[in-house]
């Protein structure tokens, strides 16, 4: 029984260490640049069918902002992707079980997966505005 204790003891920070390599700095991906030729309606197609391609919903619409939300598992993450004829932008606006924290030093942490699912949306709406602009 004591040996047991011991081992957990000696373990804890090996979990804790691991438990961190579980986050990431949260960046928010730069600005995609939009084609001369697309249209304001082609730009909006683009987004939308980026993100329901990555299996995105739509919570919301405006002019010049779309707003996503991805439920996978036990996560839930909300992004609002902006845009207007020169550019789109994805921000980040908020997450459920995604480990994001905002440490004392103001830098942003969030779950390692986070930064891959928006990379392959920002490439998706990329090859999206090339291919309504062609």
């Amino acid at each position: 029984m004591l040996r047991s204790r011991l081992s957990l003891l000696l373990l804890l920070p090996v979990f804790l260490l691991l438990m961190a390599f579980r986050q990431v700095p949260l960046q928010n991906p730069d600005p995609i640049a939009v084609p001369a030729k697309v249209t304001n309606e082609q730009e909006t197609k683009a987004i939308k069918a980026a993100l329901l391609h990555r299996q995105w919903i739509i919570a919301a619409e405006k002019p010049g902002e779309v707003d996503g939300t991805l439920q996978q598992n036990e996560y839930t993450v909300r992004i609002a992707v902006s845009y207007d004829p020169q550019t789109i932008r994805i921000r980040y606006v908020d997450s459920v079980n995604l480990k994001y924290e905002k440490k004392k030093d103001g830098v942003e942490y969030i779950h390692k997966n986070y930064p891959g699912w928006i990379q392959d949306l920002a490439r998706d709406i990329q090859s999206n505005l090339i291919l309504f602009g062609s």
